[in-house]
C-alpha cells in the first residue's frame, strides 16, 4: 500500500488522473451554474500582474470576511455574489483552502468559465506534506486541475519562512506543483509584518504577493506600502491590494466615508496591480465594481488628503495587523 506521501507526490506528478486515483472523485463534477458560458465582459480597467504578463481588472473577489463564500449555510447566496461577479466582468477569483466553504462554492460556478478567469487559492500549511494535502483538497473543491495562483498564505513570523524554505518546506511542494503545471504562479500574502514579506520576496522568485494597503496602514509604524512596494516593484512582483475598506471599517462618515476614496487610495499607491475586496451581496458588488470602472489614478495631493482623514483611524484602520 501507497503511504500518503507517495500519493500526494504522484497526484502532483500525474496531475488529474492521479487525483482520481486517490479519490478527488469531485474533480470535473458537473458545474451548477445559471449563467451560460460566455465571453466575460470587460468593463473595467485593467493593469498588467507584474511579471505574470496577465492583464486583469482592477477589482477581483475575495473570497473571505464579510460575504456569504466563507459562511456555510449560504450557498444559494454565495452563489448569486459569484455569478453576479462574472456578469460584472470580475476575472480575478481570491480563495484559501481554510476559507470554508468558499472554494466549494466558487467551484459549482466557475469551471464553464475556467479559461477567462484567474483562479487564486492559498495554503497556510508550513510544511511539504500538508501543503500537499491542501492543494489535493483545493482543486478537488474548485472543480479545477490547476491553479493560476498558488500562494503561502498570512506568513508572519520568522520561523514561519524557516519551516517554508526548510528542505521538507512548503516551498518543496510550490516548486513540485509549479513544475508540473499544476500551478502556473506562486505568490505569498500576509498582513502583520511587511518586514517578513520582503524577506520572502528576497529569498524566493515570487510572482506575485497579497498584502495590507488602505489608507490607514500608512499611520501604522511598519507600513506594507513603504516597505514591500518598493521591493516588489524591483523584482516586478504582482501586487495585489487587500484590506482595502478594512472590512468597512474605514467607510465610516468620520473617516472616509465611501468606497471611491478607499479604492482610488490603494490602487493609486506605485506598484499595485488590483485589489480584491469580499461582497456581502450582489448590491454591494455593482457598487464596487461602478467604483472601480470610475477610477482614475490619484494626484499625489489626493493621496495625501486622505490620509489626513485616516490618522485618528486607530484600531479601525489596523485591527488586522494583530492578526497571524
Amino acid at each position: 500500500m501507497m503511504s500518503k506521501k507517495t500519493n500526494r507526490r504522484n497526484f502532483i506528478m500525474g496531475g488529474v488522473a492521479a487525483a482520481t486515483a486517490i479519490g478527488c472523485s469531485n474533480i470535473n463534477r458537473k458545474p451548477e451554474s445559471s449563467i451560460a458560458s460566455s465571453q466575460i465582459n470587460q468593463t473595467m480597467p485593467e493593469r498588467i500582474l507584474g511579471k505574470t504578463n496577465i492583464s486583469l481588472p482592477i477589482l477581483g473577489l475575495g473570497g473571505a470576511g464579510q460575504t456569504p463564500l466563507s459562511k456555510k449555510g449560504q450557498e444559494k447566496q454565495a452563489i448569486a455574489v459569484i455569478e453576479t461577479a462574472l456578469e460584472l466582468g470580475i476575472r480575478y477569483f481570491d480563495t484559501a483552502e481554510n476559507y470554508k466553504p468558499s472554494e466549494y462554492y466558487l467551484g459549482k460556478v466557475l469551471p464553464p468559465f475556467r479559461k477567462q478567469i484567474y483562479l487564486n487559492s492559498k495554503t497556510d500549511a508550513r510544511g511539504y506534506d500538508l501543503a500537499m494535502e491542501h492543494l489535493e483538497k483545493s482543486l478537488r473543491l474548485l472543480n479545477t486541475d490547476y491553479l493560476d495562483s498558488w500562494q503561502m498564505h498570512h506568513v508572519s513570523f520568522p520561523e514561519e519562512l524557516e519551516q517554508i524554505f526548510s528542505k521538507n518546506g512548503a516551498i518543496k511542494a510550490v516548486n513540485e506543483a509549479k513544475e508540473q503545471g499544476i500551478i502556473k504562479f506562486a505568490g505569498i500574502s500576509g498582513h502583520r509584518e511587511p518586514d517578513i514579506i520582503v524577506e520572502a520576496l528576497q529569498r524566493y522568485d515570487f510572482d506575485n504577493t497579497l498584502i495590507c494597503l488602505n489608507a490607514a496602514d500608512i499611520h501604522h509604524p511598519r507600513p506594507f506600502s513603504t516597505k514591500v512596494l518598493p521591493v516588489a516593484q524591483s523584482k516586478n512582483v504582482g501586487v495585489i491590494a487587500m484590506k482595502v475598506p478594512a472590512y468597512g471599517r474605514l467607510l465610516k462618515p468620520n473617516l472616509l466615508g465611501g468606497m471611491e476614496k478607499a479604492m482610488g487610495y490603494s490602487l493609486s499607491l506605485p506598484g499595485v496591480h488590483c485589489c480584491i475586496i469580499a461582497a456581502e451581496n450582489p448590491s454591494q458588488l455593482k457598487s464596487n465594481v461602478q467604483v472601480a470602472r470610475d477610477y482614475r489614478m490619484l494626484t499625489a495631493a489626493q493621496m495625501r488628503q486622505i490620509e489626513t482623514l485616516t490618522v485618528n483611524a486607530g484600531v479601525d484602520g489596523s485591527f488586522f495587523r494583530r492578526w497571524r
